[in-house]
């Protein structure tokens, strides 16, 4: 009688909500949504602005996706809406293609967050969220911390005041911020580093406040009280009515939409790996489970729905998710309540944002971003695996080399940390094995131990036995079987061999093959049942079982020693 609402709570996850709402949690969850709320409003004009949309459009990606995300997430926590890296690489991803704020740049930009959407969802319904994984945290680690330094590089021209639309190339970009350096408008960097300043006195003297609003307001309030604009300040301007609708941006041409598919993946898995991210820390302190792949199907309707209303790609911010945690959120109800109050707010104060300094909201991304820069993380891997380090440092380089089109950095760190998975998988351990005195077979080169039988080898394979390691396998056997004088056993300690492919099961056949010629005999204990099952496949394995099915090396060398000795000694 259960199965039936259970199934229906994994097609509607927001079901689940019912258990836990009550008096007590509403109100948590009001408080929670109310606090986001605050803060998402100047966020969302920020990053609109990041990605290359009108500042209105962060508005419109704080509503309808947000709810969107968190009605079909796993974890009531986290605050869908726009967030800096998704926008970034929105704006990496598109603006080679068309001029930033252009009709043409909008609708592929939508496209973007289209393709990616359905990526996520497709993948999700797919329980294939296993693939996303493919990006190690190292390369994760050093995409974040090179894309801070890009965003907040991107943010100089507003803060200096610079003059005429954002450069293509970040050569161009330099240059402009370069000539600004050299005379920036005073009024419009006093604004911007007076925002920072504050921003950041108030986070750490007064955390609980929300800080970015205050800032947002006052600053406003200022800018509007001394006619910041009519001295040459950049703001914001005339917000047009605000009529959000749902309807999809006609299709580019092919090639426009094929090229964006690269980007598009890229967009999908790093947006996601923040969510994740997210996700499993509020998962850890609050102990409540997380399903990636239902994530995956919230995160991909969410980004359906920001393409649906013709705005700027979504995914979880981690500033957000974390204050709706702080606050208290026990249920999705406090992402719907957020949501409501950005629509209501939008509504009622769209007009008032007209003085707000473009510097300002420069300096709320350069907050927000500033502390995702973390070079002692970088550091941190490479000490605990070099190999992790160099795919680390590389997406780091490439990332900054490559920019604007930042998603090549992180595909190089893809592609670099897969080919260095090969190479670890091409050469996995081997050592010859004797026996130490707590009673285990152990590295005997290590541990200054003798073989255990004058006549009979025992190598231990670390790693799953397929075509890319079937080399290094036949090596070691050829190895073990002249570790010492007249030996007439190699015993493979197979523990660690946890899968065989036909490559792999083909290596052990022409191995077998070889001993005997040579009038020696191979032997298997330790081997799982996987394994097995592969071997139980061939023809092969009816020659190599008798002296296959050892449980482990004792049991093994006991039965194969009268085998092992010369002829002279039975």
């Amino acid at each position: 009688m259960t199965e039936p609402p259970r199934r229906l709570e994994r097609l509607l996850p927001f079901l689940r909500w019912r258990s836990a709402l009550n008096r007590e949690a509403l109100r948590a969850d009001l408080l929670a949504g109310l606090s986001v709320a605050l803060v998402t409003l100047p966020q969302a004009l920020a990053y609109a602005q990041l990605a290359g949309f009108p500042a209105h459009y962060g508005l419109y990606a704080a509503m309808l996706p947000a709810v969107i995300g968190t009605l079909f997430g796993s974890c009531v926590q986290l605050s869908t809406g726009p967030v800096a890296l998704t926008g970034m690489l929105t704006a990496a991803s598109v603006a080679p293609l068309a001029a930033m704020g252009s009709d043409a740049y909008l609708a592929l930009a939508v496209t973007l967050g289209l393709l990616a959407g359905l990526m996520q969802l497709g993948l999700g319904l797919l329980r294939q969220g296993w693939v996303l994984n493919l990006l190690s945290q190292p390369v994760f680690t050093a995409f974040i911390n090179a894309a801070a330094l890009l965003i907040c590089f991107s943010q100089l021209p507003a803060l200096l005041g610079a003059s005429g639309p954002r450069a293509p190339q970040l050569v161009d970009e330099a240059n402009r911020i370069a000539e600004a350096l050299m005379a920036p408008h005073l009024a419009t960097l006093a604004m911007g580093l007076g925002a920072l300043i504050a921003l950041i006195a108030l986070r750490r003297l007064v955390p609980r406040l929300p800080g970015v609003l205050v800032v947002v307001m006052a600053c406003t309030a200022l800018s509007a009280a001394t006619d910041f604009e009519a001295g040459g300040g950049a703001v914001v301007g005339v917000l047009p009515p605000l009529r959000p609708s749902l309807h999809l941006p006609p299709l580019p041409e092919w090639h426009l939409l094929t090229g964006l598919l690269p980007a598009a993946f890229v967009l999908a898995m790093v947006s996601f790996l923040e969510a994740a991210s997210s996700a499993k820390l509020i998962s850890e302190k609050t102990g409540e489970p997380w399903n990636e792949n239902q994530e995956l199907i919230g995160q991909g309707l969410a980004k359906l729905a920001a393409a649906g209303a013709g705005t700027l790609p979504t995914s979880a911010s981690f500033s957000r998710s974390a204050l709706a945690l702080a606050n208290g959120a026990r249920t999705g109800m406090a992402a719907l309540i957020s949501a409501a109050t950005v629509v209501v707010a939008a509504f009622s104060l769209g007009q008032w944002l007209h003085h707000l300094p473009l510097a300002v909201l420069a300096a709320v991304i350069l907050d927000a971003v500033g502390r995702l820069f973390k070079p002692a993380s970088l550091l941190r891997v490479w000490r605990i695996d070099p190999d992790d380090g160099l795919a680390a440092g590389a997406t780091f380089v490439a990332t900054l080399a490559f920019a604007p089109n930042i998603q090549n950095g992180i595909l190089t760190g893809l592609l670099l940390s897969l080919a260095l998975l090969i190479w670890r998988s091409m050469k996995p351990r081997i050592a010859l094995l004797g026996l130490h005195e707590d009673g285990t077979h152990r590295d005997l080169e290590r541990f200054g131990l003798p073989h255990p039988h004058p006549h009979l080898v025992v190598l231990r394979f670390d790693g799953p036995l397929h075509f890319v390691n079937a080399a290094r396998f036949r090596e070691a056997v050829n190895w073990a079987r002249t570790a010492q004088p007249d030996v007439r056993v190699v015993l493979i300690s197979a523990a660690g061999i946890n899968a065989i492919d036909a490559t792999g099961l083909e290596a052990v056949r022409r191995e077998a093959a070889n001993l005997a010629a040579h009038g020696q005999q191979l032997a298997f204990c330790g081997l799982k049942k996987q394994v097995i099952d592969v071997l139980e496949r061939d023809r092969l394995w009816a020659d190599i079982a008798p002296h296959a099915v050892y449980r482990h090396e004792r049991q093994a060398i006991d039965a194969l020693a009268p085998l092992a000795d010369p002829p002279e000694n039975l």
